[in-house]
């Protein structure tokens, strides 16, 4: 792999994530981590906070923390396990839903602006995208096995 390309992906993917921390923080007083958590929660479906701290990299204690501040907000609901023992089991509020529709779509628009405005065509950019996602997620499945 081209040294230049790395080092541009690298530098690519921070300032998106940058980005979306400022918008976040500016117009739904939410953090992007926080809001990654409440995407990934919505992803997963209802989910215990060890796999939630899995997907973010992070340790429970965190993820603990992090789900108390978003179940306070009324983002996140937190539950018992019905299995018992010490997990707890994770599902998105209504109005978590709403806040992650909302910030997707708009997510959406400004990131297909950005896109056209580089002359690269959106569809094209949206394909390439989908591809590397599931190449990627093959490869991952290939090294857990």
């Amino acid at each position: 792999m081209d040294r230049n390309l790395s080092f541009d992906l690298h530098v690519l993917t921070a300032r998106l994530d940058r980005a979306a921390d400022r918008i976040l923080r500016a117009e739904h007083q939410v953090s992007y981590r926080r809001f990654l958590a409440l995407t990934l929660v919505g992803r997963l479906g209802a989910s215990t906070q060890r796999t939630l701290a899995e997907y973010l990299g992070v340790t429970e204690p965190s993820v603990s923390r992090m789900t108390a501040v978003l179940a306070a907000e009324g983002l996140l609901d937190v539950r018992p396990d019905p299995d018992g023992g010490r997990k707890r089991r994770l599902s998105l509020t209504d109005k978590g839903k709403e806040l992650v529709a909302s910030v997707q779509r708009g997510f959406e628009d400004r990131l297909a602006a950005l896109v056209a405005h580089s002359g690269v065509p959106y569809e094209e950019y949206a394909e390439h995208t989908a591809r590397l996602l599931q190449a990627f997620e093959r490869w991952e499945q290939e090294k857990s096995t």
